[in-house]
């Protein structure tokens, strides 16, 4: 149970803020009774509470925080723009280094625009696409969860209030894997459809086997070995055969899986893709990047041309966030990063099998997924998918201080969190089998967490 003080942060919080929080994966409805209200601080791949409480964190600020929190190279990076004035009234020199950098890391882009949230530049993506063929539908995938905040999307879910639905019919499902049930969307709108937008992968692998391993080419890229012909590959053939934009979301692949966002990782070069989180270790950065011949239409030089006004932005190249990127970008050159986070992934998702196969319980519970952005599996005893027992996990894990709503190792996930991790999974997957034997009820402890996209509180 929550007690006084925790009582009134959650008040003060829901008061103050619509859903309690700024964005709603940081909901209280996302967290087990035993999870803290509010936190202080991060340092490393640790947060902090107001009671000084330390927790090992694997959410690492919603997947944004690749290297770690207070990361001193990030920090210092930041502070050294902040110095020269943060946001001046021309583009900095900073701007344009940042820009250049980024075009070098993203194969077959030519320009970049920044802002500052992945929302704002998923839409411009779409904008562009529609003012470069002049065609009106969009495609997403059925099985990925978040592409932004605007009209286009948010109507095609189920919290769809506020949305005309003539907006969100213009936006169009296929199911990610299936690439028939993409083409039929181009065969039933024919000419009419602007851009297909996925993201390249997340827990979900394009190839026909899971790619679960540390792939290295030339003993040090890591790139996967199969792909000649994978979902993404067909994607783009689609889109090549009836004049659509392919339009990559990077926000969660982007550094993780390689520099150059999943697009490299798999080889297939979108027209437009989007990045954020990662890039600037969880400073606020997005950007837009793409092909010359689609990002030059938000050009300002093109003598007669009609202009497509894209993103305008008074914060959007703030020098802070810039600095950031770039620190970040070097570190994880110079270390390796993403290989990194491979390996530890995989270590992390063979401990969680193996205890659960010892346990007698993987089919109740289990890791699944590309090694670098796994997702656990929570079941119930008739195998049926169960918030409660996911809640069940996330409460146990908390109990040893560990909080783990999300798997998104950092850098400074070294071998002593790994051990902290391995003893709460063992002692936390005990408690889910005594559970599926005894009943949940008799060890769940308040609420069940609850989905972001539902129709009712």
């Amino acid at each position: 149970m929550r007690n006084k003080k925790e009582i009134e942060f959650l008040q003060r919080l829901e008061t103050a803020i619509p859903g309690g929080s700024h964005t709603y994966s940081k909901g209280n409805d996302q967290y087990p009774e035993n999870s803290p209200v509010i936190l202080s601080h991060g340092k490393g791949a640790y947060v902090y509470d107001l009671d000084k409480n330390k927790f090992l964190d694997y959410g690492m600020g919603l997947k944004s925080v690749i290297l770690g929190y207070n990361f001193k190279e990030v920090s210092r990076a930041a502070i050294r723009e902040l110095k020269k004035g943060n946001n001046l009234s021309k583009p900095s020199y900073t701007e344009l280094i940042a820009a250049e950098k980024f075009i070098e890391i993203v194969p077959g882009s030519s320009m970049v625009k920044f802002a500052k949230n992945g929302s704002n530049v998923t839409t411009a993506a779409i904008k562009l696409a529609r003012a470069y063929n002049n065609k009106k539908y969009i495609c997403i995938p059925s099985e990925q969860p978040f592409f932004s905040f605007d009209d286009w999307f948010i109507g095609k879910t189920q919290v769809d209030k506020g949305v005309p639905p003539e907006y969100s019919s213009l936006t169009l499902k296929f199911n990610y894997n299936n690439i028939q049930s993409l083409e039929s969307l181009f065969q039933q709108y024919p000419d009419q459809i602007s851009a297909v937008m996925l993201e390249p992968a997340t827990h979900l692998s394009p190839c026909p086997s899971s790619c679960s391993d540390l792939f290295i080419e030339n003993g040090n890229c890591i790139v996967c070995p199969n792909r000649s012909d994978n979902f993404l590959v067909q994607v783009k053939k689609l889109c090549e055969k009836y004049d659509s934009v392919l339009i990559f979301d990077e926000m969660r692949t982007g550094f993780r899986w390689h520099l150059g966002g999943a697009q490299s990782y798999y080889k297939v070069e979108p027209d437009l893709s989007t990045f954020g989180k990662s890039i600037a270790n969880g400073f606020s950065l997005a950007a837009l990047v793409g092909k010359k011949d689609i990002m030059n239409l938000a050009s300002i030089n093109n003598a007669g041309a009609e202009r497509t006004f894209l993103l305008s932005s008074t914060h959007g190249a703030e020098m802070s966030s810039l600095g950031a990127f770039l620190a970040t970008l070097n570190f994880c050159k110079e270390q390796k990063v993403s290989e990194y986070l491979w390996t530890y992934g995989g270590r992390l998702m063979n401990l969680i099998n193996s205890t659960a196969k010892e346990l007698e319980i993987n089919s109740m519970i289990y890791a699944s997924g590309p090694a670098v952005s796994f997702e656990i599996f929570t079941k119930d005893s008739f195998l049926a998918d169960s918030l409660g027992f996911r809640t069940l996990f996330l409460q146990e894990m908390l109990k040893h201080k560990v909080l783990i709503t999300f798997i998104a190792p950092s850098y400074s996930h070294g071998e002593k969190e790994f051990e902290i991790t391995a003893n709460a999974i063992r002692k936390s997957l005990k408690t889910y089998a005594d559970a599926l034997n005894f009943g949940l009820s008799n060890y769940l402890e308040g609420k069940e967490v609850k989905p972001v996209f539902r129709k009712y509180n």
